[in-house]
């Protein structure tokens, strides 16, 4: 039998995820407001793919984290540490 969470647990396929997010809420963007700076920048990305980086289930590409730093204005180690900023 297959036994489903209870709840969406976080992921370990990155360490910047929640990170992100916190970055994300500080500048007050919404996920669709970062999705479509993404894809302005050439990153083909939907809302899906941006909550699993965001919950930690998805790895992301050196491109993503540079156009992610870039967009949230923020050097790229702050992805990694945020509470320097």
């Amino acid at each position: 039998m297959i036994s489903l969470p209870t709840r969406k647990s976080i992921g370990t396929e990155n360490l910047i995820g929640q990170n992100i997010v916190l970055l994300r809420k500080r500048k007050n963007l919404k996920q669709t407001d970062l999705l479509a700076h993404l894809q302005v920048r050439g990153i083909d990305i939907n809302q899906s793919a941006l909550s699993a980086i965001e919950g930690q289930h998805r790895k992301v590409s050196d491109r993503e984290l540079l156009a992610i730093s870039d967009i949230l204005g923020v050097p790229l180690e702050a992805l990694f540490s945020p509470d320097n900023l």
